[in-house]
């Protein structure tokens, strides 16, 4: 893992579309609101799942509060596909991001910031 990374820095790389944002929470919980264009992984398929993310040059984790993220972006730069990438934690996770910008629906509403339900 490379570090850890603020919410604002990831705002402007899901903009310049610059990055993977994978969300490590449930199925459930990311169809309730997850950062526009992040895909789901959730944490205990990553193992199996890993591979998909192979040639990423930029790869972000997130989790709602900015811990377990922490975890999964240090197995991500572990995978053999992936050691070009630069992998980070989003610090403070969806709370952090709740804050400041809107989370998006799988059926792609936006929720105003601060105006959705926690994810657990």
């Amino acid at each position: 893992m490379d570090a850890e990374i603020d919410p604002d820095s990831v705002y402007d790389l899901v903009d310049r579309d610059d990055v993977r944002v994978v969300d490590i929470r449930d199925p459930t919980s990311f169809a309730r609101e997850h950062i526009p264009g992040s895909e789901n992984v959730p944490f205990g398929r990553l193992p199996q799942r890993v591979e998909e993310l192979s040639g990423a040059t930029r790869i972000v984790t997130v989790c709602p509060h900015g811990k377990a993220s922490v975890q999964a972006a240090r197995l991500i730069a572990s995978f053999e596909g992936c050691t070009d990438a630069r992998v980070e934690s989003m610090a403070g996770g969806l709370e952090a991001w709740r804050e400041r910008y809107e989370l998006v629906s799988v059926d792609g509403e936006a929720d105003v910031a601060g105006e959705s339900e926690p994810p657990f």
